[in-house]
């Protein structure tokens, strides 16, 4: 009997024995066939996160930020204790006695399982694991992805040290809110930096990586705080955490920037506009869309922060002086349901949704608003981020008499009387606040629109390229179009300082004679009649004259003598076009280009000839901070040198191209301040400093345009509808672009000076009569009386003209005939007095153009 009892014990005992050697078996064999194929974990040690790019003014102000997954490195030696032991008691209590997996938590979620019959299934994943899961493995749950969790956890705990896993956990782990990593989340919540939370906050953000969207801390606001006082709990008991201080954590209120009890980062940077979005699309570009939006690249900027806000408002304000002057009042595009417009709060939720642009800014924001009703003579108004008064925000009658509605079939209707003329209940609309001049106080909310004309504006340094300001368009948030850079236009008239760079580079001086005179030119297209845009002919003119009245028939002719195929060499020299045709119309400007190369161009006439490469940055750095571009690649001889002597400053070298002859560069540059001085931008440009530039209006001025530089800076603009159209008679370069460029650069010559050009060495002064190109006196005074720069051992032809070989017109006049009295006289220094050549009648302002 006892033998037979010891029998049996013994086969008991081989039998759990065999059977749990077949589980082992079975548990080793199943972590060996998953364990064979599983992805390398080795990477993880050179884990690079995708992290923000940040894009920093030459201030060093965070401007804006671009990323996929909004995420800030934060290594783990930075992430302070109390965030990492907020996590730990959240997430995994044991973790740094665990070598990657919790058996104790596993058995306990075992248990749970089983006792809620499966309602109640977690994982019981420790932070290793949820590594893993995050980075390697799939979030499935299933038993699989499970296995191949614990086997890679095991692996990695053999790989790295704690921190380390805690660094990738707490810098990966996704939080809500377009958050990744406990630094972006502390941000996004607190407006903080990690080193600046409390236990309390800390506990709110380790109690969101379960489920961030049933945790958000305004819906589920109740929700939060208790999941959030459940960490401050186990912090505690785990002993990072005393009594006295849980107590007073504990009551402390759940409070967030989704809440409104802290000022969001955003508020911070400014609205997105056009220069941050074009550094977005060319560093794409360069550097790959990936790398841009996931390498944590640091770019600074070369905007000046001061001036950009000016280039907008000039911009916006000829669009809008442009808009109002047609009287013109389009229906909005959106409209706000009239149901809902009885409540406050409805109402204000309704328009809050709109897409509407909230970044325009000419005197003063442009609010939006919705119409909440129509009275006999004014309509009321609700403003977004305006509060409600007893009386009401009212658009009075007064306000609207500038416009006539245009009707859904084009037609328009008769000038508005009143405010329901061109309003209807539920339209939203951009309203500004009309303030007195005298003291600012308030008159009346004033009825705007966005402007359907367009433009683009560009300024920058002329000797480095750095691009200090760009508008490019009315307003970012209504059309992200950028027509600075994006938008190719016919350049007209700007063109012509090219065609004279090319003609003065082949022996053809400021003096010399080209004749005004009627052209006609067989084309497939027929019979090609250019005209200047007085419709009048003036005779042999000097060139000066004819750049700075803008003649289109002296530029057609010079362009034959001078050859096509040598303007456009000089054009795709300057980069205003990659491949330029050679066709004779495209020597007043009928090939479209972009208003950033005709700027960039006409910065090399400003810093007498050389090389200048457009940039709107000025350093990128990756996210090791290691510099990846320089733009200025000029070499500095002293910069190493511990100190220099009194008076000395660090010599920096160029090393930049010449495209163009000092000399002529100068001379153009001359000639070009002539168009400022007396030509077709006089009326409206008139700065303290010496200004050079050219006006431009195409045919019908269908676009116009003004390009003008001072010894230091660069400006441009165009303005045109974005499907082109005639702007309508008296539109023009100077009179639209010009006052653009004098409010700008107002400003900007008293931030960076401004002097004479510089005159290069190799030549010498001759005074001539600018109206027939006539030698003079060296003591010769008058307004007719010019100093031009000639190369010094030329000996200047005068009395020469070319007419380019072209007949003249049958039957077409040959120059306008002079009238008495168009002689003038000019007084030299001696007292003597000499009469000069006919002054002809120029007409009226214009910048010339395609005709």
């Amino acid at each position: 009997m006892f033998r037979f009892i010891l029998s049996f014990l013994g086969g008991i005992f081989t039998t759990i024995t065999m059977g749990l050697g077949m589980v082992v078996l079975s548990i080793g064999a199943i972590f060996w066939v998953y364990g064979k194929d599983l992805p390398s974990h080795e990477s993880l040690a050179q884990y690079a996160p995708p992290t923000i790019s940040r894009i920093y003014s030459g201030q060093g102000q965070i401007i804006d930020e671009f990323a996929k997954e909004r995420r800030l490195f934060t290594p783990a030696e930075d992430i302070p204790d109390l965030v990492k032991q907020a996590f730990i008691s959240a997430e995994d209590k044991n973790f740094y006695q665990h070598d990657g997996y919790d058996l104790r938590g596993i058995g306990a979620a075992a248990v749970d399982a089983v006792k809620s019959r499966g309602q109640d299934v977690r994982g019981a994943s420790t932070i290793t694991q949820q590594v893993m899961k995050n980075f390697l493995l799939s979030g499935d749950r299933r038993a699989e992805r499970k296995i191949k969790e614990i086997i890679l956890a095991s692996r990695l705990e053999e790989t790295l040290e704690k921190d380390q896993i805690l660094e990738l956990y707490l810098n990966e782990i996704f939080l809500g809110q377009n958050s990744y990593g406990v630094t972006a989340a502390a941000q996004t919540y607190f407006n903080k930096p990690l080193s600046d939370l409390t236990a309390h906050e800390a506990a709110f953000l380790a109690s969101l990586p379960k489920a961030p969207s049933d945790y958000h801390p305004v819906r589920q606001k109740e929700r939060l705080q208790a999941r959030r006082d459940f960490v401050l709990k186990e912090m505690m008991e785990n002993g990072y955490i005393t009594q006295a201080a849980y107590e007073t954590e504990v009551a402390a209120p759940l409070r967030s920037v989704q809440n409104g009890d802290f000022e969001s980062f955003r508020a911070e940077l400014p609205p997105r506009d056009y220069f941050t979005d074009e550094i977005r699309r060319q560093l794409s570009e360069d550097f790959g869309e990936g790398e841009f939006f996931t390498g944590g690249l640091s770019v600074r900027a070369t905007i000046d922060q001061d001036l950009q806000p000016l280039a907008a408002e000039s911009l916006r304000r000829a669009l809008e002086e442009y808009d109002r002057r047609q009287g013109i009042w389009r229906a909005p595009q959106t409209r706000i349901d009239p149901g809902q417009l009885g409540d406050e709060t409805a109402w204000r939720t309704a328009l809050a949704a709109v897409d509407i642009a909230r970044d325009i800014d000419l005197d003063g924001p442009w609010y939006p608003a919705v119409v909440l009703s129509v009275g006999e003579t004014s309509a009321r108004i609700g403003i977004e981020g305006v509060v409600e008064d007893e009386d009401g925000h009212f658009i009075p009658a007064q306000d609207v008499t500038w416009a006539r509605k245009k009707r859904r079939d084009g037609s328009l209707s008769g000038k508005a009387q009143r405010a329901g003329d061109l309003l209807e209940v539920g339209d939203v609309v951009h309203v500004r606040a009309m303030t007195s001049d005298e003291d600012d106080s308030f008159i009346r909310w004033s009825l705007r629109q966005v402007p359907e004309v367009q433009g683009g504006f560009v300024a920058m340094d002329v000797n480095s390229g750095r691009v200090i300001s760009m508008q490019g368009g009315f307003s970012y948030q209504d059309s992200v179009f950028n027509r600075a850079t994006q938008a190719r236009r016919q350049p007209g008239s700007s063109f012509k300082p090219f065609v004279y760079a090319s003609a003065l580079d082949s022996g053809y001086s400021p003096a010399t004679i080209v004749i005004d005179a009627p052209i006609e030119i067989n084309t497939p297209q027929g019979l090609w009649r250019p005209r200047n845009a007085s419709r009048e002919f003036y005779g042999p003119t000097p060139l000066r004259t004819g750049i700075e009245r803008s003649r289109n028939l002296m530029t057609v002719r010079l362009a034959q003598e001078v050859g096509m195929d040598v303007v456009a060499d000089y054009a795709e020299r300057f980069g205003v076009y990659d491949n330029m045709g050679t066709f004779l119309a495209n020597a007043l400007g009928s090939e479209e280009t972009t208003l950033y190369r005709m700027v960039a161009a006409y910065a090399m006439f400003a810093n007498g000839g050389e090389r200048v490469q457009p940039t709107l940055v000025d350093r990128v750095q990756d996210r090791y901070g290691r510099t990846i571009y320089r733009h200025d690649e000029r070499y500095c001889f002293d910069c190493e040198l511990a100190s220099l002597d009194p008076g000395y400053g660090p010599r920096i070298i160029s090393n930049r191209e010449r495209v163009m002859d000092p000399i002529t560069a100068y001379q153009l540059t001359s000639m070009m301040k002539g168009v400022v001085d007396r030509g077709t931008a006089a009326r409206t440009v008139n700065l303290p400093v010496p200004t050079a530039g050219k006006t431009g209006t195409t045919n019908d001025a269908k676009d116009v345009w003004f390009i003008g530089f001072t010894s230091n800076i660069v400006a441009g603009c165009y303005i045109g509808y974005d499907q082109p159209r005639s702007l309508g008679r008296g539109a023009s370069g100077g009179g639209m672009c010009g006052p653009v460029f004098q409010r700008f650069m107002e400003e900007a010559t008293q931030k960076y000076g401004g002097g004479p050009f510089e005159v290069p060495n190799g030549g010498r002064f001759i005074k001539i009569d600018r109206f027939t190109g006539a030698r003079l006196n060296d003591d010769a005074t008058g307004d007719a009386v010019v100093a031009e720069y000639f190369r010094s051992g030329e000996e200047p032809l005068f009395g020469v003209m070319f007419d380019g070989g072209f007949a003249m017109g049958q039957d077409l006049p040959l120059v306008q005939e002079v009238q008495p009295g168009q002689r003038q006289e000019v007084t030299t220094s001696t007292g003597e007095t000499i009469e000069v050549g006919p002054n002809a009648n120029f007409g009226t302002l214009s910048s010339g153009g395609l005709y």
